[in-house]
């Protein structure tokens, strides 16, 4: 076989690693390819917390069976180039984006993951765009943050949200967290300056959304919110500071709005819970948060609700359930005296910190849980923005 050959072989092998395997998998396939054939040193492990600045707060994501924290996993983007011009040689006159998969037992989606970037007086920031098959002009958006050691590609392998938006014709973004603001990729959602309008990661994240409204004709009365941990607490101030951009947010494992000003703050509201609800958020939510979560304290999944809820709710709706895949679960659905939704309350029973119902393909999910990003999509398109 000759190099050609052998380096399209492999390439193969990385198209069916990412079918069954994940991204992870398929990545060391790429380098192994890039390389010649040799294998990568694996990456060295760094104990939680080591080597970071004090001014950092690392929400330390773990999954739902109690392991130790994933390394983030290896995105295509920074291979792109050299797989070109590798795969070029080979004779590959047209070469794509890898995409991640659509869940488990899906293959690679069709629609296409652009890389991009938003620039704002505030600073910049890249970010993933899925543009799924399905989409036409006037198609909702939804903007997904991260947790803190994930990035776009990660996330969108995880929660399984582009296979959701092929259904649904929906796009998705994915914000990423640079390191330069934060060596754990987390969501400053702790410090002064990134918890109001126009101001810091607030104001990034929102220029996102726009740049998406205005480039790709999005529907400005379908525009979503979700994120997880760190990216769950800045969704919820998003909810908060942007009520005439967004018309719903999904927190999953996060914080509510205040609930720190600073690192020492920060750390006793994820180890003890907050009931601080001093800023109320305007706009429909729909909170998740496992009631074994170790990392952040379910009581900040209440005190989400509360800054939704508090003085408005005429009481709760409360059905119990368990996921095809084994958790159960108690969802409480809040409506106002007139009968409007405000928002509706999943407490995953068992689960940890970790997105209920995601994909093994990313990290940070618990797969027996129930459906977390159908069921926030669901919730989203049920709400339109009042003009």
């Amino acid at each position: 076989m000759n190099i050609n050959q052998q380096f399209l072989a492999q390439m193969q092998e990385a198209a069916q690693l990412l079918q069954t395997e994940g991204p992870m998998a398929a990545t060391a396939a790429i380098q192994r390819a890039l390389n010649g054939g040799a294998t990568p040193a694996a990456p060295s492990a760094t104990p939680s917390g080591q080597g970071q600045p004090e001014v950092l707060i690392d929400i330390n994501p773990v999954s739902a069976a109690g392991e130790p924290p994933q390394p983030p996993r290896a995105g295509f983007s920074g291979l792109a180039q050299r797989l070109r011009a590798r795969m070029a040689n080979a004779g590959v006159q047209d070469v794509q984006d890898v995409q991640p998969g659509g869940g488990e037992g899906q293959g690679p989606l069709k629609g296409k993951f652009l890389n991009l970037t938003a620039s704002t007086p505030a600073g910049s920031r890249t970010y993933k765009l899925y543009i799924p098959t399905s989409y036409a002009p006037g198609g909702a958006l939804v903007v997904m943050l991260h947790g803190c050691k994930q990035h776009p590609d990660d996330f969108a392998a995880g929660t399984g949200m582009n296979a959701l938006a092929e259904e649904h014709g929906c796009l998705v973004a994915y914000p990423a967290q640079s390191k330069n603001a934060n060596g754990s990729n987390c969501w400053n959602w702790f410090q002064a300056g990134d918890q109001r309008r126009e101001r810091g990661e607030p104001a990034i994240i929102a220029a996102i959304a726009r740049d998406i409204l205005r480039n790709h004709q999005a529907d400005p009365a379908r525009v979503y919110v979700a994120g997880l941990s760190a990216g769950g607490a800045m969704a919820a101030i998003l909810a908060t500071e942007y009520p005439d951009l967004f018309a719903a947010a999904g927190i999953h494992s996060g914080l509510p709005t205040g609930a720190a000003h600073d690192v020492p703050s920060a750390f006793a509201a994820m180890k003890n819970g907050t009931v601080k609800s001093a800023r109320a958020a305007g706009i429909p939510l729909i909170v998740f948060h496992g009631d074994a979560d170790k990392t952040v304290h379910p009581r900040n999944g209440q005190a989400v609700l509360a800054q939704r809820t508090a003085g408005r709710a005429s009481g709760a709706s409360v059905e119990k359930g368990k996921a095809t895949n084994g958790r159960g679960y108690t969802r409480a659905i809040h409506r106002d005296s007139t009968g409007k939704l405000l928002a509706e309350h999943w407490t995953v029973h068992g689960s940890g910190h970790a997105w209920s119902g995601g994909s093994r393909r990313g990290s940070y999910t618990d797969p027996q849980g129930p459906d977390a990003s159908r069921e926030m999509l669901r919730f989203f398109l049920e709400h339109r923005r009042n003009a």
